[in-house]
Parts: structure tokens; sequence; C-alpha cells
């Protein structure tokens, strides 16, 4: 609940104090347009890096390799194109820097290292049943069915490699 408040409370309204900050050493018209240009550039640079990561993306996966990092950096750079689009000063700022190829690289690092303590902690389970990976036909994914649907016929399911839970 505390992170929640902060993201969807505390966070506007610090916003918003510095837009009220901005606005009043500026006025109200330069702080306006300084918003649409940021929302603009922010939109303009996500677009770019984001093709650029999915070209990346799409060559590993032609040589046979799974793209995690290139998806991570995807993601990253969408949240990055949200936070521009968004009012406001910090969220701008942090945008920003979610452009920047190193600074999403030092996020990978920190997210997977928070990732694999979770694991060894036995608060996350991840389970691999094996370890092909064909780019053509991608991963298989089996999941256990629901109980409603239980009049569905059996599928390709049953030879899948990898398990969900």
């Amino acid at each position: 609940m505390g992170k929640l408040l902060l993201l969807f409370i505390v966070v506007p309204a610090v916003e918003l104090f510095f837009l009220l900050q901005l606005g009043a050493r500026i006025g109200p018209l330069p702080t306006f347009a300084l918003i649409v240009f940021t929302g603009f550039v922010g939109a303009y640079l996500a677009r770019r890096q984001g093709l650029s990561v999915l070209g990346a993306a799409q060559k590993q996966m032609q040589a046979g390799e799974l793209p995690a990092g290139s998806l991570a950096d995807g993601v990253m750079i969408v949240i990055a194109g949200a936070l521009l689009m968004t009012p406001g000063i910090l969220t701008d700022g942090f945008g920003f820097l979610l452009l920047i190829p190193a600074f999403r690289a030092s996020m990978k690092r920190q997210l997977s290292a928070r990732f694999k303590k979770a694991v060894d902690e036995k608060k996350l389970h991840v389970h691999f049943s094996g370890s092909e990976f064909d780019p053509r036909r991608g991963p298989i994914i089996d999941v256990e069915p629901d109980p409603f649907d239980s009049e569905l016929p059996a599928g390709p399911a049953e030879t899948s490699k990898y398990k969900v839970h």
C-alpha cells in the first residue's frame, strides 16, 4: 500500500508543486510550452529507440537467442515514453534517464539482482523443463488447464517442453 500511495498521490503532488514553482518563475505559457515540447521530444526519442531495440530483438531471435535484454530495453523505453508524455519535471527526468542505454543497462543489472534474490529466498518460483528454443516456432508454454475448459480436446500442450505455473 505504501508504494502505491507514493506512486499515485505523493509523486503527482510533488510534480504539481514543481510545475507551479516553475510557472511562477518563468510564466504559465513557457511552462506549458516546455511540457508540450518534452512530450513531443520524448515520444520521438522513444519511438526511434524502440524501433532500434525491436530490430536488435529480431536479429537475436534469428540467431536462435532469447532476446531477454532487448525485451527489457523495450519495456523500459515504453515506460520512458509514457513518463515523458506525462506532465512533470520528475517524470520527465526519469523518462529521459530511461532513454540512455547505459542507465537502462544499470537498471537491468539491478532488476536482475533483485529477481535472483527473490528466487533464492523462495519468494518467486521459476520452473524450466527444457532449454531448447526454436526461433521459428518460439517457446511452447504449457499451462495447467482451467477446470471450465475440461470439454476442450487435448492439444499440443501434452508435448510441450516449457511449463508455466
